[in-house]
């Protein structure tokens, strides 16, 4: 790729065309709509990818975009378009409802030998996963030993790289419950303004680039999968796609844990059963599965 000379005029406004074309390929590459009032912003954060690549306007960028030589590119065209938004404890009543309602059974399940999998889809910057991992610890500290295994994902790969370091402020970790900020991190070097999750937490976790919206690289089903405030910036066709992609993907009896603004369509809301706000349980296929309790 060329590179234009220093200082050269880069395009900072879109047109009509020019923003349909790149909202188009950002709803291709991740499933993602934005909506016509989010026109500054995608002029912005495009200015900014065209002033990386040193392209002088949005027409040449689409071009190398859509190029073989942008392959590269398109990971930085899809991170700089994700929206991440999380904190620990956030919507905090699912949680409560897995550390009451359903770790201790899949606690149990793993000391007998059975494979037990979580899944934070749209995990951001960690700390989701991460609070999973706690309140498994809390129920099988023995978790490591056994299989049990939390896998967290996220379409960006610059937001992926702060979740797998596991690095917070300290300030961050305040809406924590119990003993979990003590338990749980251990300070970075001299600092006392950050912390690091610890070892064991870590431990559980597999960290990996994954986009919702294109094909998922496993076959095994999840005891419970979090993905939470994410399909709301999908429209509703991509929703609808999602929630079936998922449900299918839930293990009979497994819990699948929405936002707070998300639900489920009706012909999937058909295979669950709400167990609270944002709460579903899959309905068990076999007599020997155990439900958990309801709660309002």
């Amino acid at each position: 790729m060329s590179r234009p000379t220093e200082g050269i005029a880069v395009q900072s406004e879109l047109n009509a065309d020019e923003f349909n074309k790149i909202v188009g390929l950002v709803r291709e590459f991740t499933g993602i709509d934005l909506p016509p009032h989010k026109k500054t912003m995608v002029a912005g954060r495009l200015s900014k990818r065209l002033k990386a690549t040193c392209m002088e306007s949005v027409s040449s960028y689409i071009a190398y975009l859509n190029s073989p030589e942008g392959d590269g590119e398109r990971s930085h065209f899809i991170n700089a378009y994700t929206t991440n938004m999380t904190r620990f404890n956030r919507e905090d009543h699912h949680f409560s409802f897995f550390a009451k309602a359903v770790m201790p059974r899949l606690a149990r399940a793993a000391r007998k030998g059975m494979r037990v999998r979580l899944w934070s889809a749209g995990c951001s910057s960690g700390e989701e996963p991460f609070q999973l991992a706690f309140h498994v610890l809390d129920a099988c500290p023995e978790a490591s030993k056994l299989d049990l295994k939390l896998l967290a994902t996220d379409i960006d790969s610059d937001i992926l790289a702060v979740a797998q370091a596991g690095i917070y402020p300290r300030a961050h970790t305040s809406s924590l419950p119990g003993d979990h900020m003590s338990r749980y991190f251990e300070p970075v070097g001299s600092s006392s303004d950050r912390v690091r999750v610890v070892d064991a937490a870590r431990a559980l976790i597999s960290f990996r680039t994954l986009n919702l919206h294109s094909t998922w690289p496993f076959k095994g089903g999840f005891d419970v999968i979090m993905c939470r405030n994410v399909a709301i910036y999908f429209d509703a066709e991509t929703q609808e796609q999602l929630w079936h992609r998922l449900g299918s993907r839930v293990l009979p009896a497994g819990m699948l844990f929405l936002g707070h603004s998300e639900t489920l369509s009706e012909e999937c809301a058909r295979q669950f059963k709400a167990s609270g706000p944002g709460i579903f349980q899959r309905n068990a296929t076999e007599a020997a599965a155990r439900p958990v309790m309801h709660v309002h």
